[in-house]
């Protein structure tokens, strides 16, 4: 006893695992101490710890690092380009006129949240296949419609993701894979079909979008040609965007880059202006071009045997779901999707949100977006924290990734690449998961978006991805 009571006369310098709080203590008491952000591997769980234990004996950690490396290879070589616009119903594979694209994992009509509901009803009644919300909800919930994930048919969707025969898509394809990507027009924010919103002013801007604007981009974008989206990326992230929640330098790269190509369509000068005015005064117009350049990007990656590489992260405002690289295209690792922790908009509180939303955290998925929110310090007005919070959240993403990005750069870390290829197994022994930039639905439909803010996948998605992969490999 004599030798504590000497050891505690002296002065200590502690390290302090895990719980904070003893950290603390021990700062307000004066002693030098530091504190290590320490957790058990799989949060405790033994079966899943066991099954990561298992994927890390030598012979298979071997293959996986190998199928990992080729997949970051696959993951850089990519080169994907905008070579036009058309119709979906025309451009996606496996759309019919009574097919429902939605964002994330698969969910049937009666696990749908509110807002993704509202967005759907409000498709039907653009496509003309009901009348009023009434005639739309008793047909969606009728069997006839096909709902299913725009991740299955080359196709993103931010927020409900909601895509319909007659919508006009942004087409990319990766040159270097020849994979193609769709993604609708943004029709910016507030209330609009994405956050679920349905009422008539939703639907006219809709068929705004059909009818007189994208006539206009489609044929500009013929004489103009195909258009470079890496470097266009690359140059919005040296001038403070991060594209997915600000995409204010990517919107006007694009505008600079297509519009004398507008002002030489063979539209009258009314409808030229009106086209240019709708891209210039939404921000977001890239956000749906930034998507499906991740999609396209991502994508090839899959059927890289032993690869523990996460292809997709989506979410439907019910579930988040990842898909893995080794696994296929097939199996989606599903649970509880969060509630974004952010700011809103006057008169709106965590009360009105609805859980996490959509398929633009595909955009993370890759790299960019809230991994480089280092490169965008103006994001954390729109989403909450502080400029040096930014920092810390793209340099941690690092621990979790298995390289660097080469063309998508963080000026504020020293022109370091993104952290990419979101490697489930780091995952799960560091107990980091992606940091992801988001808007946030209202959980009623028909009122739009509340506000913006951050969330993470759902730990339960990794454990699960864990379980299977050493079920298939180990």
């Amino acid at each position: 006893m004599s030798k504590i009571n000497e050891l505690f006369r002296k002065k200590i310098a502690v390290v302090n695992f895990g719980i904070e709080s003893f950290y603390q203590d021990q700062v307000s008491q004066g002693n030098t101490a530091v504190h290590i952000d320490w957790k058990p591997i799989a949060g405790g769980d033994k079966k899943v710890a066991a099954k990561l234990m298992q994927l890390k004996e030598p012979s298979l950690l071997e293959k996986i690092t190998a199928a990992n490396q080729e997949a970051l290879k696959r993951i850089l070589a990519a080169r994907p380009v905008l070579v036009g616009m058309g119709i979906a119903g025309e451009l996606i594979p496996g759309m019919t006129e009574k097919t429902i694209l939605h964002a994330g994992p698969p969910v049937t009509w009666d696990r749908m949240c509110a807002p993704q509901r509202g967005a759907v009803m409000g498709g039907l009644i653009y496509e003309g296949l009901a009348k009023d919300l009434k005639e739309a909800e008793a047909l969606a919930a009728s069997g006839e419609i096909t709902f299913d994930p725009c991740h299955h048919h080359h196709t993103v969707g931010p927020m409900s993701g909601v895509v319909t025969y007659h919508m006009p898509v942004w087409h990319i394809v990766n040159k270097a894979f020849n994979y193609d990507a769709f993604c609708t027009l943004n029709e910016g924010l507030g209330k609009v079909l994405r956050f679920g919103a349905c009422d008539q002013e939703v639907i006219d801007r809709l068929r705004r979008m059909e009818k007189e604007y994208y006539p206009v981009y489609r044929e500009a974008l013929e004489r103009h040609g195909e258009i470079d989206m890496k470097v266009m990326i690359a140059q919005a992230l040296q001038m403070g965007d991060e594209c997915h929640n600000r995409n204010k330098a990517a919107t006007s790269l694009l505008i600079r880059e297509i519009a004398a190509d507008i002002y030489r369509t063979n539209f009258p000068l009314d409808q030229q202006e009106a086209a240019l005015r709708f891209l210039n005064n939404n921000d977001h117009t890239f956000l749906n071009l930034s998507m499906p350049v991740c999609k396209s990007t991502m994508d090839p990656i899959f059927g890289i045997p032993y690869c523990t590489v996460v292809a997709t992260m989506a979410r439907n405002g019910t579930d988040f779901g990842i898909r893995v690289a080794g696994l296929g295209e097939d199996q989606w690792f599903t649970a509880p999707a969060e509630y974004v922790k952010g700011l809103f908009f006057p008169g709106f509180s965590e009360e009105d949100a609805n859980p996490d939303l959509g398929d633009s955290c595909i955009t993370e998925t890759t790299g960019i977006g809230g991994f480089c929110m280092a490169a965008s310090p103006a994001i954390v007005q729109f989403v909450g924290g502080q400029v040096q919070d930014a920092v810390n959240y793209s340099t941690r993403m690092f621990e979790i990734t298995v390289g660097e990005g080469n063309a998508y750069k963080i000026p504020t870390l020293d022109f370091r690449g993104s952290a990419t290829g979101i490697d489930v197994m780091k995952v799960i022994e560091t107990g980091i998961r992606p940091i992801i930039n988001t808007g946030i639905a209202h959980k009623d439909y028909g009122v739009g978006q509340v506000g913006a803010g951050l969330v993470n996948p759902p730990e339960d998605c990794f454990k699960k991805a864990i379980v299977a992969c050493a079920d298939a490999w180990a």
